[in-house]
């Protein structure tokens, strides 16, 4: 089995536990919000803070799409100084410990 089929084959809920597991153990507090059906459309996936960093993530299977909205949404956030933004996906894995890790 190649390594781009077992990437395939997490699903995003999955994944989504795996990057909250690891913000928690590099010391961030983590906020997801579980039931988006009343949230504003395309808010990111997590947002982790720890100060002074405060990192907002969408989180996608390897083969996922952020809709337009999403977009918007990173975009905007992006634009605030100091707001760091990503879009992960399960091959982003090494960049994503990374970024955790890293001090301010």
């Amino acid at each position: 089995m190649t390594a781009t089929v077992l990437l395939n084959a997490v699903r995003e809920r999955d994944f989504q536990q795996q990057v909250q597991d690891l913000a928690r153990l590099c010391g961030f507090r983590v906020y997801h919000t579980y039931d988006s059906r009343r949230s504003p459309e395309g808010y990111p996936d997590c947002c982790f803070v720890r100060p002074p960093r405060l990192i907002y993530a969408e989180l996608k299977s390897e083969r996922g799409k952020p809709t337009p909205a999403q977009l918007e949404w990173l975009h905007d956030l992006a634009e605030i100084s100091g707001v760091e933004v990503f879009i992960w996906r399960p091959s982003d894995w090494d960049q994503i410990v990374a970024a955790l890790e890293r001090e301010a």
